[in-house]
């Protein structure tokens, strides 16, 4: 795969122009098509933002033999459909978080895309940030000892988005908020937890509004999440140890990283590199991967996507939370999906509701820094 990738996005809400500011500063991909169900909306985001063509349905987009990428930038309930299109046409897809509804369904995905030799990824854009490895490092070096807790926050007041309390789109905090506080203690203490405790309050539409999670690991440490979509918070992720602490501004989007001694001294601070708009390492390492052939990118393999969906199924459980899209794959016996979907019974007695569950294991941008948009704020829509 020689020159410029030709990149098209399904959907045409602030998400989606999100990635069209950024792909015309990434130069390893040019913008070619998008799609949406309204050809005038589809003709609109094309000529703002210099797409050569556009479609008023997604078939006709997947159907382009020019098609290199598709960037699928729908609500989280059309995931799937969209996706599964895609690989269908042999389309190569960056998938926005969360990637599906829940882990049967991205289960099904990902044995399709294997089969037909199609490559798939998540659009968790923090996983792919440079900031992730000088965070990882840190924490290797044992400057602030053993690490024994971590801390994350991340509240938005986006509950005005329709699409956010509308249980038709899968939405609540969870799937959008939740799943980057998430992703944070998986990417600094991995993924080999003991024990899941969460609650959350609802919207009168009945998704959840606000989430308190806590992990136990096998191995003694603790991760204490909270998500909001009707608070705002510090954004802050912190991690404690036996010598002393580091702060991780903004968990959204690294900013810096401080790192601080026993006696509450800073004694190091790290400044993310400067970026477009953040997603461009999202669209770098898709092509990276499609050069060098493989169906999946090693910043957000598989596997790691589909034990954050099983972690936010578990917690779904706790919750007595299930979206109307969530019916079983056409492709999957209803008892595999079952299995892969391990619910809680939700009791009167917060006791009861304490399960345990068992989880398997560039270079910087030379132009002006942007401030992130919110995860919400860049709605998936269309």
């Amino acid at each position: 795969m020689l020159g410029k990738l030709n990149f098209a996005i399904i959907g045409t809400g602030n998400i989606a122009q999100h990635m069209a500011d950024t792909i015309k500063k990434v130069h390893q991909v040019k913008a070619y098509a998008v799609a949406s169900r309204s050809a005038d909306r589809a003709a609109s985001f094309a000529g703002k933002n210099g797409f050569k063509k556009y479609y008023g349905s997604y078939e006709e987009l997947v159907e382009d033999p020019k098609v290199d990428l598709v960037y699928i930038a729908t609500p989280h309930s059309e995931h799937y459909d969209h996706a599964r299109l895609c690989i269908e046409h042999g389309k190569p897809v960056l998938v926005e978080k969360a990637f599906t509804v829940n882990e049967g369904q991205a289960r099904d995905l990902f044995a399709l895309a294997e089969k037909k030799g199609v490559f798939i990824t998540e659009a968790m854009w923090v996983r792919y940030m440079p900031m992730l490895q000088t965070m990882q490092e840190v924490l290797s070096s044992k400057v602030i000892g053993e690490p024994v807790m971590l801390t994350a926050n991340l509240g938005y007041n986006i509950r005005h988005k329709e699409r956010l309390v509308n249980p038709k789109l899968a939405g609540g905090a969870l799937l959008d908020v939740g799943v980057y506080v998430i992703n944070f203690a998986s990417m600094l203490f991995g993924d080999d937890i003991r024990e899941i405790n969460s609650s959350c309050t609802f919207t009168a539409t009945k998704v959840d509004e606000q989430d308190s999670i806590t992990f136990k690991y096998r191995n003694g440490r603790m991760a204490v999440l909270n998500a909001s979509m009707v608070g705002i918070s510090d954004r802050k992720g912190i991690v404690y140890g036996t010598k002393g602490y580091m702060i991780v501004e903004n968990i959204n989007n690294f900013e810096s990283l401080t790192v601080f001694d026993a006696e509450n001294k800073k004694v190091a601070s790290y400044k993310r590199p400067r970026q477009h708009t953040g997603y461009e390492y999202e669209v770098q390492a898709c092509v990276r991967a499609l050069k060098e052939g493989w169906l999946e990118c090693p910043e957000m393999p598989h596997e790691e996507t589909l034990t954050m969906l099983h972690i936010m199924d578990f917690i779904r459980g706790q919750f007595g939370l299930r979206y109307p899209c969530e019916e079983v794959p056409a492709a999957l016996p209803v008892e595999d999906v079952e299995a892969a979907l391990p619910v809680a019974e939700v009791t009167d007695s917060a006791e009861e509701t304490q399960s345990t569950i068992p989880v398997n294991t560039e270079e910087p941008a030379e132009t002006e820094e942007k401030t992130e948009s919110d995860p919400a704020e860049g709605d998936q829509d269309d």
